[in-house]
């Protein structure tokens, strides 16, 4: 129609059509050539590459972890951005909130791998997750400030289960002394107050908890209070006859208590309870988890995409649709459900298909977060081809994993193109 020769447009084409066959056909025609020979690649193995796919148990590992990155990740950020943009269309500051959610789209995959290894980690000092995490557990079940400590030498206490109990019984009008060790003064309690020895009461038991350890070689007296050590404020002492508390109580600050006269004849206990570890938080990275983490980051990465796209076909959707359905007595909720997402049906597909094909080569985020204790438990097939080819020498099922990760992305490829052609013709 423009009377330009057929020449001149292949001359013009010809830049492009080499620099797409040098990186584009010929790499995928030389990888499923290799992808039938053997490792050293100077001899034919047939399909023995291809059978490793199903048989070697890192790759079976990896497909599985695949299709739980193809089920969740592009569904999970989908679901948060049709959320998101249809929520946002509704507050005043909603141009800055897709701001806000859209910016981590600008951090490399690297970055982001980096910055969860971190949010991950397990030490809740660190990790900003299990710092939530312990924060929450710790505000419905506190743990013990004395997990370390234990009876020293010469002390009138034995291991009970996890606690500790008195070798012999108490009456009433007894002061009971139970010594412990094993806590570093800088790691007491912050309201931790200088130990006293109790006073006898009449018809009740007194005794103090307290870290009998005073610094300094020979300094201190072993089994009494002195005037540097501190009491061990909280602990919980129950007095037990036949098995049965029939008393108990908390120290206080300065680790004196007192028991009531029904204690007489009991043993006194320290339960296994003051003596609990720290709750450290959830094992983000262990090999139970660590795939639905790293899906996680990568959703914090791509839901802001997936929100743009989803909020740039709601602005298309004709009003007086949604007016109607209300003016009919339609709910909100009803108005989403069924006007909304049925028209928003053909972004909401190019923004699944877009994620599905994303999610088949990841790569990133697998190994830069996932440990090497838990990255077999991680692994996925991009990872696996890295491996393969890379880490173990394995050119041959390396080239058969591509081949194999092409042959997974054409059909959903072949679905966006026919969908969009369907768009064309409408």
């Amino acid at each position: 129609m423009t009377g330009t020769r057929r020449t001149v447009a292949v001359l013009f084409l010809l830049p492009a059509l080499v620099l797409l066959g040098a990186l584009v056909v010929y790499p995928i025609g030389y990888s499923l050539v290799r992808s039938f020979g053997n490792q050293a690649g100077d001899g034919f193995a047939g399909f023995d590459n291809y059978k490793a796919l199903f048989t070697d148990d890192g790759i079976r590992t990896a497909l599985k972890n695949n299709v739980i990155w193809v089920v969740f990740a592009p569904t999970v950020a989908t679901a948060l951005g049709l959320i998101f943009a249809v929520l946002t269309e509704r507050v005043r500051w909603g141009t800055a909130f897709k701001l806000v959610v859209f910016m981590p789209m600008a951090i490399s995959m690297l970055a982001a791998g980096i910055i969860f290894r971190l949010v991950y980690d397990q030490d809740p000092h660190k990790g900003v997750a299990n710092a939530v995490w312990v924060g929450i557990h710790d505000t419905f079940a506190s743990s013990s400030a004395f997990p370390n400590a234990h009876p020293g030498r010469h002390s009138p206490l034995k291991a009970d289960h996890g606690g500790f109990i008195t070798s012999t019984t108490v009456r009433t009008g007894q002061t009971v002394t139970l010594p412990l060790v094993g806590v570093a003064p800088d790691q007491m309690p912050g309201g931790a107050k200088k130990a006293v020895a109790a006073k006898p009461q009449p018809g009740k038991i007194t005794g103090t908890t307290w870290q009998d350890f005073t610094r300094g070689k020979g300094v201190g007296r072993l089994g009494g209070v002195d005037p540097s050590e501190l009491g061990y404020g909280g602990m919980r002492v129950e007095a037990v006859k036949d098995g049965k508390v029939v008393a108990s109580t908390k120290a206080a600050g300065d680790g004196t208590f007192t028991l009531p006269a029904r204690a007489d004849g009991a043993q006194l206990r320290l339960p296994a309870s003051n003596f609990k570890a720290p709750y450290n938080g959830v094992e983000w990275l262990g090999p139970s988890l660590v795939t639905p983490a790293i899906i996680g980051s990568y959703v914090w990465m791509w839901a802001g995409f997936a929100m743009v796209l989803i909020a740039a076909g709601l602005a298309g959707v004709p009003r007086e649709l949604l007016e109607a359905a209300r003016v009919d007595g339609a709910n909100e909720w009803q108005v989403f459900r069924r006007v909304t997402v049925p028209l928003l049906a053909p972004v909401l597909a190019v923004v699944v298909v877009t994620l599905m094909i994303n999610v088949l080569k990841i790569f990133d985020l697998v190994f830069i977060i996932a440990p090497g204790s838990s990255q077999d438990d991680a692994n996925v097939l991009a990872l696996e081809l890295y491996r393969k080819g890379f880490s173990e020498d394995q050119p041959g099922i390396a080239s058969a994993i591509s081949v194999f990760l092409l042959l997974l992305v054409i059909p959903v490829m072949l679905f966006n193109v026919r969908r969009l052609r369907r768009e064309v013709r409408r």
